[in-house]
């Protein structure tokens, strides 16, 4: 079994499947011990900023925004510095617990021993 699952998420408001599909899995790994780590991009970069996961709902998926804050509480939850730069977003509007990071971040996650990587 994989000792780390990193996810990437590029998904945003108009795709709540997979926004579930991805905080889903996430919380299943945690519950299971194991180490998460979800990176927002893209659209899914809003995600960062307080309140905008608590506005959506999918029918037959738990409260996305209590999965994602389960997360950013039992996991790490990145930014990407590109897409936050091109969407205005600054360190100091983010929830607190989710860091800006860059690609060399990411990719040193996803090659690290025992890593999965999924992107959703």
């Amino acid at each position: 079994m994989a000792k780390q699952i990193v996810i990437k998420l590029i998904s945003g408001k108009e795709d709540q499947e997979r926004l579930s599909g991805a905080l889903s899995v996430a919380s299943s790994a945690i519950a299971t011990g194991v180490d998460v780590s979800l990176w927002l991009t893209s659209e899914a970069s809003w995600f960062a900023l307080p309140g905008r996961v608590d506005e959506l709902s999918l029918a037959h998926s738990p409260d996305l925004g209590e999965l994602f804050q389960l997360i950013v509480d039992n996991g790490r939850v990145t930014l990407c510095t590109q897409c936050a730069a091109r969407r205005g977003i600054t360190e100091d509007e983010v929830i607190d617990g989710i860091e800006i990071r860059g690609s060399a971040s990411f990719v040193e996650e996803i090659m690290s021993e025992g890593a999965q990587a999924l992107v959703y």
